[in-house]
């Protein structure tokens, strides 16, 4: 099965430090979105700690391995930002939500925690992959607030899990068939508080993987983007040209 993948990253339109960090491993069969917290010098260590040790994994022989390895990667990676806190003051303690894609043998499967999210589109489903581990959707799941009252919720910037934070941490996983023509896209919050699903389900609706990654950056960013804004685009089958793309407003706007 051919994969392709594509990956935009950008500052947004309020913030002066990116403090996002991504890994796209396409050859590895392995995509990782990670969303740094805890402000300058510390969301940024921490993801690009994740990324970086995801990106030492090695893919064993059997899709089963490779996702403990996977699996294992990110609790290491925890452990040792835990381990590692005390050289910041609480409120700087260094964070990062996960979401990462593995892909083998017609197998995959998504590994995450935080709120960053990896959608699938097969045919005319679309489906959320991921959970969010917030406080939001907590009280989702107990009835006490309504789909629409989520995104503008006070408290919708607060997530329940992430990297760093405490251990041991709990990682969820979620494993599938992988079909010829079934896309993935993975993301941070910066893209999904600003674009519905619905529009996202629209954008992925093409042939062309460039068109679906500058779409969907350029809606955020004309929306005010006052987030940074990852994601990584993965087509299985024969769409398109694959390749990593890092972004700038001005080729956008």
């Amino acid at each position: 099965m051919n994969i392709l993948s594509k990956a935009a990253t950008h500052v947004g339109m309020v913030r002066e430090l990116n403090e996002d960090s991504f890994l796209d491993l396409g050859e590895e069969g392995v995509w990782v979105v990670a969303d740094g917290m805890g402000g300058h010098e510390s969301g940024e260590v921490a993801s690009q700690a994740v990324v970086g040790e995801v990106g030492r994994m090695s893919r064993s022989d059997s899709f089963e391995a490779s996702l403990e390895h996977l699996q294992q990667h990110i609790l290491d990676v925890n452990e040792a930002l835990v381990n590692d806190a005390e050289r910041f003051s609480r409120d700087r303690q260094p964070g990062s939500t996960i979401v990462a894609l593995l892909i083998q043998d017609g197998q995959g499967a998504v590994v995450w925690a935080g709120d960053s999210r990896i959608y699938r589109r097969r045919s005319d489903t679309f489906e959320q992959l991921t959970r969010d581990h917030s406080h939001v959707q907590e009280l989702l799941d107990n009835h006490l607030i309504r789909p629409e009252e989520a995104e503008k919720h006070p408290m919708s910037n607060v997530i329940t899990r992430a990297v760093g934070i405490d251990v041991p941490l709990e990682i969820d996983t979620r494993t599938f068939q992988v079909l010829d023509g079934d896309q993935f896209l993975l993301c941070s919050d910066g893209l999904t508080r600003l674009v519905e699903d619905r529009e996202i389900d629209e954008m992925m609706n093409n042939s062309d993987s460039e068109e679906v990654v500058q779409s969907l950056l350029h809606t955020a960013l004309v929306r005010g983007a006052p987030d940074n804004v990852t994601l990584i685009y993965v087509a299985c089958g024969d769409i398109g040209d694959g390749s990593t793309v890092v972004m700038n407003i001005d080729d956008l706007l």
